[in-house]
């Protein structure tokens, strides 16, 4: 019986610190998520929205943290039962997206495992059969470390936890699972698999007045975007330093474009306002979020192949 203690205890821990780390690496990817989660389709709890980033760093420290704390043993019956409550959760939202398809994709993994709505109910039935069990037996879940070292483990991870929040907040995502990471085509992105599935590089276009330019830019050895999703949510303090980097690409021999979902008056208004050496093109916002977690950012293309990537803070860094 201790055996299948220990067993269900590494598994539940080393799932939770799984999940939580891939989702740690890109909280924003999380709070699109809740956003979703959030919006009249789904829960109708909009009014929850402008509280989505919030949510989804406490859920992916929460998350992550129970799982080491379950694997040493720190505080064992409060740590079962925060697992059973936050399960709990995870079963009923999936239940809810899958029996009513209102989300095809929970981000229980975030970009890193896709699983369905269905696949990701099953497991959390699953995970709460082993957490019940853990509850039942809790006696048996022993510290793995004596005196105070599980309790200094607990607030050293989370201490370590918050770090990488606030670093990716503040540059860009640690791991990249997307499909428009550093080295990953997108015209080979947007080749359907042979599973009938949708492309991983999709509703991606560059848009003008005219037609839509991604075929020919995508063929560009020196091509920089500058993504600006959206202009009301833009941080103006990164314009400066945008137009310092792509005067120096044009000077170079770059092909320069801003990319918005925003309308083209409003570009133009901040395009003069900040005189910005480049004109935009229109993508769908939900594409550019995925491109890129911020706002503005930076990507650079050769024929096709992203080769840097960087939010406005890191502009500097970039080697034209």
């Amino acid at each position: 019986m201790k055996f299948l203690v220990q067993l269900a205890r590494i598994i539940v821990g080393a799932l939770f610190i799984f999940s939580g780390f891939v989702k740690l690496v890109d909280p924003i990817g999380s709070k699109y998520k809740f956003q979703e989660y959030f919006s009249e389709d789904v829960l109708n709890l909009e009014f929850l929205i402008p509280y989505a980033l919030p949510f989804a760093i406490i859920l992916i420290v929460a998350e992550i943290l129970l799982g080491v704390m379950i694997l040493i043993g720190y505080k064992s019956k409060l740590t079962v039962w925060s697992l059973f409550l936050l399960t709990l959760i995870f079963l009923f939202l999936t239940w809810y997206s899958a029996y009513y398809n209102k989300v095809t994709d929970c981000g229980c993994f975030g970009d890193a495992i896709k699983l369905s709505t269905w696949e990701t109910f099953y497991k959390n039935v699953i995970l709460i059969v082993l957490i019940v069990f853990l509850l039942i037996k809790v006696a048996h879940i022993k510290p793995l470390f004596k005196g105070k070292i599980p309790k200094l483990i607990t607030f050293l991870s989370l201490a370590g936890f918050l770090f990488i929040v606030q670093h990716v907040l503040t540059h860009l995502p640690l791991i990249d699972f997307r499909a428009y990471a550093i080295g990953k085509n997108l015209q080979d992105g947007m080749q359907y698999p042979e599973d009938g599935s949708i492309a991983p590089v999709h509703d991606f276009m560059l848009e003008d007045a005219q037609a839509d330019l991604a075929p020919e830019l995508l063929q560009e050895e020196k091509l920089l975007l500058v993504i600006v999703y959206n202009l009301a949510k833009v941080d103006v303090n990164g314009f400066p330093a945008i137009k310092k980097i792509t005067t120096k690409a044009i000077n170079k021999g770059y092909t320069v474009y801003g990319v918005s979902a925003s309308f083209s008056d409003e570009l133009m208004l901040a395009k003069e306002t900040y005189s910005l050496p480049f004109d935009f093109l229109f993508c769908d916002e939900t594409t550019l979020k995925t491109m890129i977690r911020a706002n503005p950012g930076i990507m650079i293309l050769n024929k096709g192949t992203v080769t840097e990537k960087k939010n406005w803070r890191d502009i500097e860094d970039i080697e034209l």
